[in-house]
């Protein structure tokens, strides 16, 4: 497979929720893209804050952005802040250096994808969002563990 389709992206939507109601956390929105950047799918829990949509999305494009998971963002975000804040201002904005942003690839090693969540701790949001990638039987990078 070299390309994310709406249907995996939607299953990988629902078993990431499915898995936040699991461990009981904070309402969660998910966002996937394609490896285009394209927003493919996005979920929002009814008691999920304002600004988790614009959160979970900015985390799937840091990642694709980048070519690394959130993980690895955020431990080069705190060596490096100031090209950090360079890359947000380039971003428009839009590169949030968290766990919780997770490249999705294909079984060659492949991105085809990124998913984002954001509601929870960023550790829980990335727990969510690997567990979402597993569930559509794709491979998550989430930058290390």
């Amino acid at each position: 497979m070299n390309k994310l389709t709406l249907e995996l992206a939607s299953q990988m939507v629902d078993t990431a929720l499915a898995e936040g109601r699991r461990l009981a956390l904070q309402p969660l929105c998910v966002a996937v893209l394609d490896a285009g950047g394209h927003l493919l799918a996005l979920k929002r829990e009814e008691r999920a804050s304002l600004l988790r949509p614009q959160i979970a999305s900015g985390k799937a494009a840091s990642v694709l952005g980048m070519g690394f998971g959130g993980r690895e963002l955020s431990r080069r975000a705190a060596a490096l802040p100031a090209f950090f804040n360079a890359l947000s201002d380039l971003a428009g904005g839009n590169m949030i250096p968290v766990p919780g942003g997770v490249l999705v690839r294909n079984g060659a090693g492949e991105v085809i994808g990124a998913i984002g969540i954001s509601g929870d701790s960023s550790d829980n949001d990335e727990r969510c969002a690997i567990a979402g990638v597993l569930g559509a039987n794709l491979v998550p990078d989430s930058g290390g563990l």
